[in-house]
C-alpha cells in the first residue's frame, strides 16, 4: 500500500470555490457510511447557513458496486437559492472521497478526479472482490496503476489508511474520511464545524471524534512514510495490538533493522507482523533469522546490484510459509474481538435488527491428526483401520452456528491452542518442505540470480487448508520439480515463470500438465 501519501494545499484556495458550487463525491462500499458521511458534509454545509443537497447512485455488483454519493452545497446569493446539480459531472468535480483503494483508482478513470481541480481523499487499504480472494495463487489485483494515476490524476491528493485508522480508534472509516476532509482545508469550514456535526448526529460520538481527530492531524500534518508509520502496531501473543514503542516490538524492530537493507524493511516489517500475530515472538525470532540467513546468501550471490530481490521476495513469501492455515488459524480467526462488529457493518445490521452467523465447516481427520503431537499423530496413522474409523466420524460437513454460547466457546478454546501448533505433525511436516523449498531456493541464486528468485516466488501456488491445500502443494512441487530439471537453461528463469504463472491459471485458461509437455519436447 502506499502509505502517507499526501500533497497539501492552503486553504486559502477552498475559498474561491465558493463562487460556484462546491462539488462532493464519495464512493463507497456497502457498509462503510458513505451514506452517513455524506449526510455529515450536507449537515456542515447547512448549519453553516449554505445550500446543500445530496444524491446517491448504488451499485448492483460487488466489484461495480459502490456507490456514488454526490453532494453539491454553495452560500444563497441575493436570498436566492442556487440550482444544484444531482450527478457528477467528469472533469467539474472538487473533491472526491474514495473508501477503498481500487475504487480511488475507479473514479480517475471515471474522469471525475482531475489535476486543475480536484482534492482526491482516499484509504488505501483494499476489500478485495471475490474473484481476487478465490483465484489461485496471488490473486489481488496490482494497485501500482493507481499508486501512479493519483500521482498525476489529482490536484491535491491526502492517502493513507483510513481503515486501520478508524479500526484503531473503536470507529468507522466514514469518520476518518471526515477528519481527513477537515484536515485537508479543501472546504471553508473550521474544525469545530465538523465536531459540532458529529455530535449532532448522536452516535458513538466519543469514538467518531477520536477518529476524526487521529484522521485530521494526519491530514493537515503530512509525515513520511516510515516502517513504523506504514504499518499497524505490531500484535501480541493473543492476537491484540500493543504499542510500537512496546519493548518486544522495539527490538524486534531494531533486529530487522541491523539484519536487513532498507528497502527490504517495509516488507520484512509486514511479515513480521504477520508470524508474531500467528504464533507468538519467538516464532518472529526465527523468522528473522532465516531472512538474515537468506540476506546474506542474496548478497554473496551479487544481490546489492540487484536491489536485494531476493531478500525482498523472501521477506513476503517465507512469512505465508511460515502462516499456514490449520484448524487453530481458523478457529482464531472466527473468534478475533472486532470480526462480529465488522460482519455487522458490512451487512448493515439495524439497531432493532439481530444477526446470526452460520458457517459451514468440513473437517477431515486429516487435519486433525496434523494438530496432533508429532509422535503419536504417526502413530495413528499407522493404524489404517482405526484411522479410517476416525476419520468416518470425523469428516463430516457441519453447519455451525459461530456465536452461539456452545460453538463460540468451542472456536474460541481451540483457536486458543497455538501453543501445541510447535509440536505438532503438521507443523513439522510444514517447516520441513519450507526448509527444503529454501534450500533449493539458495542452491539456484548463487547460478542464476533470477531463477533464484523465481523459485520463492512459487510460494504463491500454496494457500488455504484442506483440499485447496493438497492441490496448490502438488501443484508446487510439479513445478519446482520442472525448474530443477530447467536449471542448466539460460532462459530457464522465463520458464519458471511461465510454468509458476500457468500453475496460478491451471483448470482456468491454464494448462500446466500440456506446458511441461511442451517443454520436454525440446529439452
Amino acid at each position: 500500500m502506499m502509505g502517507d501519501n499526501i500533497l497539501k494545499l492552503p486553504l486559502a484556495a477552498a475559498g474561491a470555490m465558493t463562487e460556484r458550487p462546491i462539488s462532493v463525491a464519495i464512493v463507497a462500499m456497502g457498509g462503510q457510511g458513505g451514506g452517513v458521511l455524506s449526510g455529515w458534509i450536507v449537515q456542515l454545509a447547512e448549519n453553516a447557513g449554505w445550500v446543500a443537497q445530496s444524491t446517491s447512485v448504488p451499485g448492483v455488483a460487488q466489484r461495480t458496486g459502490a456507490t456514488i454519493y454526490y453532494v453539491e452545497m454553495m452560500p444563497p446569493a441575493g436570498g436566492r437559492a442556487p440550482i444544484l446539480a444531482q450527478m457528477p459531472t467528469p472533469g467539474d468535480v472538487d473533491i472526491v472521497l474514495a473508501s477503498e483503494f481500487m475504487e480511488a483508482g475507479r473514479s480517475i478513470l471515471r474522469g471525475i478526479v482531475t489535476p486543475e481541480r480536484t482534492t482526491l481523499i482516499a484509504s488505501d487499504h483494499r476489500s478485495l472482490a471475490i474473484s481476487e480472494k478465490s483465484a489461485p495463487g496471488e490473486g489481488i489485483a496490482d494497485s501500482g496503476a493507481v499508486i501512479d494515476a493519483i500521482g498525476v490524476a489529482a490536484r491535491q491528493r491526502i492517502v493513507f489508511d483510513m481503515d486501520e485508522l478508524a479500526t484503531r480508534n473503536g470507529s468507522v472509516i466514514s469518520s476518518a474520511m471526515f477528519g481527513a476532509l477537515a484536515g485537508s482545508g479543501a472546504l471553508p469550514f473550521e474544525r469545530g464545524a465538523y465536531h459540532a456535526v458529529i455530535r449532532q448526529d448522536g452516535k458513538g460520538v466519543a469514538a467518531s471524534l477520536k477518529t476524526f481527530d487521529a484522521a485530521f492531524e494526519r491530514a493537515a500534518n503530512p509525515v513520511l512514510p516510515a516502517v513504523e508509520a506504514a504499518a499497524p502496531a505490531m500484535p501480541g501473543a493473543g492476537g491484540g495490538p500493543s504499542s510500537a514503542a512496546d519493548p518486544r516490538a522495539a527490538r524486534l524492530l531494531s533486529l530487522l533493522r541491523t539484519s536487513l537493507p532498507e528497502g527490504a524493511w517495509p516488507m520484512a516489517w509486514a511479515g513480521l507482523r504477520k508470524v508474531v500475530d500467528y504464533q507468538d515472538e519467538r516464532y518472529g525470532d526465527e523468522y528473522l533469522e532465516i531472512l538474515t540467513r537468506l540476506h546474506e546468501v542474496d548478497r554473496q550471490a551479487g544481490g546489492r546490484t540487484r536491489g536485494y530481490d531476493f531478500t525482498l521476495a523472501a521477506a513476503k513469501y517465507v512469512a505465508n510459509a511460515m502462516t499456514y492455515d490449520d484448524v487453530i488459524r481458523v478457529a482464531d480467526l472466527k473468534t478475533r474481538p472486532g470480526r462480529r462488529s465488522r460482519i455487522e457493518r458490512e451487512v448493515g445490521v439495524g439497531p432493532q435488527q439481530v444477526l446470526t452467523t452460520t458457517e459451514f465447516m468440513h473437517p477431515r481427520m486429516e487435519e486433525i491428526a496434523g494438530l496432533l503431537p508429532m509422535g503419536f499423530a504417526r502413530w495413528l496413522k499407522r493404524r489404517n483401520a482405526l484411522y479410517a474409523w476416525l476419520d468416518r466420524r470425523v469428516n463430516k460437513g457441519r453447519r455451525v452456528r459461530t456465536y452461539s454460547p456452545v460453538w463460540f466457546l468451542a472456536l474460541h478454546t481451540l483457536g486458543g491452542m497455538r501453543w501445541l501448533r510447535r509440536r505438532s505433525l503438521r507443523h513439522a511436516e510444514e517447516m520441513a518442505h519450507r526448509d527444503t523449498w529454501l534450500d533449493c531456493a539458495c542452491d539456484l541464486v548463487r547460478k542464476d540470480y533470477a531463477l533464484g528468485v523465481e523459485v520463492l516466488k512459487c510460494r504463491r501456488l500454496i494457500k488455504g487448508y484442506s483440499d485447496t491445500h493438497a492441490r496448490g502443494l502438488s501443484k508446487f512441487d510439479t513445478v519446482v520439480a520442472e525448474i530443477r530439471r530447467l536449471a542448466h537453461r539460460d532462459d530457464a528463469a522465463d520458464w519458471a515463470r511461465r510454468l509458476r504463472e500457468t500453475a496460478i491459471k491451471d483448470g482456468e485458461g491454464g494448462d500446466l500438465d500440456g506446458l511441461i509437455r511442451t517443454i520436454r519436447s525440446f529439452c
